[in-house]
């Protein structure tokens, strides 16, 4: 989703601590969740007095940013239509420097009177408040700014970045978040939103968050420097959504978008499950251009949390396959069969 540039630029020199997601299987979170639900529908004109309500009554810096988190998430709606407004006037202007400054500082104004009014806004309003709600719990929380990759998000423009999200210093350590994808749908129509949280993108673990996220600075991949992909890589990484987060702990293979088979050929894929799925539940919905076929994969094996199984492509053509797990959407390929 398209935003202005980054509000805050990150001068400082930071030192990380590679996280992991598990390192808070200890914690129970309902308590965090449960105060965030008592004070759904508070307002944003006085940020301190929130932050007390959320965090005061909690132990732990985590259990705190959880419950601002939770609440941001389940309380500002995603404003696609302000998006889209932002996203042709930064076109409209892509060529005159001082349109497009006076135009963002124009836009900046709106977009935060409007989360603060109307708790509406896109995703660098998402992660800014997520950053000032974090900073007034002594909670070191920074705003990322870089590409995000979706179904309906074409990085045809590697000059403009397209998606904020956060990072979090808790224990010595950096932990990613997305509040703009967690919070909720949008209509792809009417440009309706609902909230629909996704828990998948709380603490996600950074190579899988790092497939569908590429930040300008790339030490806030959270990745030692042999596992960092690189702006091609990501661009040809296969195009995941938000079912992926809640069912998918990584993306083991194929990890590229594209493929090239000859007639007969099979495609492999391999993911590693957060937990157990009734394997009959998995389908290819492969479209041909014209139609598009339900098919079942062959050779689909369940091992622990390791899912596995195969598609033979019989027929030359060109191919958008779409893998589903419970009627939802997984990941989507293209494969490209020749004679």
């Amino acid at each position: 989703m398209k935003s202005f540039r980054c509000l805050v630029i990150l001068l400082l020199v930071v030192h990380f601590g590679y996280s992991q997601v598990s390192d808070f299987d200890h914690i129970d979170f309902s308590k965090a969740d449960n105060i965030a639900k008592i004070h759904e529908g508070e307002n944003l004109k006085n940020l301190p007095d929130l932050v007390h309500k959320l965090t005061s009554n909690l132990d732990t810096d985590v259990e705190r940013f959880r419950a601002i988190y939770i609440w941001v998430c389940q309380n500002v709606s995603n404003d696609y239509r302000l998006y889209l407004k932002n996203k042709r006037k930064r076109e409209k202007y892509k060529d005159d420097s001082l349109e497009l400054k006076d135009w963002n500082d124009k836009f900046k104004g709106r977009l935060f009177n409007k989360l603060r009014k109307r708790k509406r806004t896109i995703c660098s309003g998402y992660s800014y408040i997520i950053s000032e709600l974090s900073k007034l719990a002594n909670i070191d929380c920074r705003m990322i700014n870089g590409f995000g990759r979706t179904s309906t998000t074409a990085i045809d423009d590697y000059s403009s970045t397209n998606h904020s999200w956060n990072a979090v210093k808790l224990n010595g350590k950096w932990y990613l978040c997305d509040a703009t994808w967690a919070s909720g749908i949008i209509h792809p129509k009417n440009y309706g939103f609902k909230f629909d949280y996704n828990n998948g993108l709380f603490f996600t673990e950074p190579e899988f968050f790092a497939v569908t996220h590429f930040p300008v600075d790339t030490k806030w991949m959270l990745l030692e420097a042999d596992k960092k992909p690189s702006f091609p890589d990501f661009i040809n990484n296969p195009i995941l959504y938000g079912s992926a987060f809640k069912t998918l702990e990584s993306l083991i293979t194929p990890k590229q978008m594209h493929h090239e088979i000859s007639r007969n050929g099979i495609l492999n894929f391999k993911y590693k499950l957060k937990q157990a799925i009734d394997p009959k539940t998995l389908q290819l919905k492969i479209y041909n251009g014209f139609n598009t076929e339900t098919v079942k994969p062959s050779q689909v094996n369940l091992d622990n949390s390791i899912l596995s199984f195969q598609y033979k492509f019989e027929s030359k053509g060109f191919f958008d396959v779409h893998v589903s797990i419970n009627d939802k959407f997984i990941a989507t390929y293209t494969v490209k069969v020749s004679k």
